[in-house]
């Protein structure tokens, strides 16, 4: 069992592993500190940090406006990060309505999703549609866990781009897929 930090040097720490990871959970932090939820609670209240939802809707509001190819209403899960033509993240929060019932597993098809919308959000195109798509689901994920996709541009050639997009829960790669789109004309 871990020894618990002093309070001053618990909240630095906090603040600092924030700034590091924004998206980290309560009850993440609450194991690495070795400290109940409350206290955790407690400690974002009187630094002014606010909840993870909020801290994922203040920095997705920023990155919607530069996507070009889809509707920012159309990506699966949070956009996080974007920079047009060459990355992009997005967080997706699993629940049961995603999962089947019998095992608790995330249904495929949304895993799915959010790669392949990410992948389009990432390319510098008005129109695109998926050409190809190579696809590896590495893990099961079961609902209740956070999903993160980084997506990368690694080749333009013409009117086609290449993205390459990773997938992860808990720093844990659970899916793989490497896109082709098609930019149109419009």
């Amino acid at each position: 069992m871990k020894a618990r930090l002093p309070k001053k040097q618990r909240q630095i720490k906090l603040k600092q592993s924030l700034k590091e990871d924004p998206f980290l959970t309560d009850e993440e932090l609450m194991q690495m500190y070795n400290v109940s939820i409350q206290t955790i609670r407690l400690d974002r209240l009187e630094l002014g940090i606010p909840e993870l939802r909020e801290r994922i809707k203040n920095v997705a509001e920023l990155n919607y406006s530069k996507v070009r190819s889809i509707g920012g209403t159309e990506i699966v899960g949070e956009l996080v990060d974007l920079n047009l033509g060459k990355n992009g993240i997005t967080i997706l929060e699993t629940d049961n309505q995603m999962a089947f019932t019998k095992t608790n597993i995330v249904r495929g098809h949304h895993i799915y999703a959010q790669a392949e919308s990410i992948a389009m959000a990432v390319i510098d195109a008005d129109v695109a549609v998926t050409g190809v798509a190579n696809i590896k689901y590495k893990e099961p994920v079961e609902a209740g866990r956070k999903l993160i996709a980084k997506a990368e541009v690694v080749r333009v050639r013409d009117n086609k781009f290449f993205v390459h997009v990773f997938t992860y829960a808990n720093q844990k790669q659970v899916f793989r897929g490497k896109f082709i789109l098609v930019a149109l004309e419009k």
